[in-house]
């Protein structure tokens, strides 16, 4: 599935012409849900799962493999240290989270600070430039993770909104130029 090219100079024009403060309700559900994650300092199994509900069921059954004890220890871990590539790769050791899974803990527990990383997103970060690798946005790798979050991080804070909203705004965006659909 691809994108029509985009009728913007930059990501700037985009953003400021598209840009979404609002979130979705089930968003904000799992959002409330997982509110005491970041000052407790880790999540537990039912928290897990939560995130799991909310970006991709289908890893819920590789969730339940883990121990909550695993759980636990390595969100400790994740959420302790300011290493944004060990904090992936924590929650990279947990059964059924990836990269896109990891970034949707990390934004669940931080809206402000994280956004979800997402094959739609990077498509329009490709098609505006912003990145030149990887143009289907699949099998996103530790280092494009960084870079997706510096550059997220970049326009929220240039727009004075949460990272998640910048990433809404790209997913968005993406919805409403994509050609074909995501998944057939």
């Amino acid at each position: 599935m691809a994108i029509r090219r985009l009728p913007y100079r930059n990501l700037d024009a985009l953003i400021i012409r598209n840009l979404s403060t609002i979130e979705y309700d089930k968003a904000l559900s799992a959002l409330a849900i997982l509110k005491p994650c970041k000052a407790r300092g880790y999540l537990t199994k039912d928290d897990l799962r939560t995130v799991a509900r909310w970006k991709s069921s289908r890893a819920i059954r590789h969730i339940e493999a883990n121990s909550p004890l695993k759980i636990r220890t390595l969100t400790t871990k994740a959420f302790a240290t300011a290493n944004e590539e060990s904090r992936l790769k924590f929650l990279d050791e947990l059964k059924g989270v990836s990269i896109p899974m990891a970034s949707a803990i990390l934004m669940l527990t931080d809206p402000k600070r994280y956004p979800v990383i997402d094959i739609r997103a990077w498509q329009v970060l490709h098609s505006m430039g912003a990145v030149a690798e990887n143009v289907k946005g699949t099998g996103i790798r530790c280092s494009q993770w960084v870079k997706y979050l510096k550059i997220v991080r970049h326009y929220a804070k240039k727009h004075k909104v949460k990272a998640r909203d910048i990433d809404r705004t790209l997913f968005q965006v993406h919805a409403k130029h994509q050609v074909g659909r995501l998944y057939p």
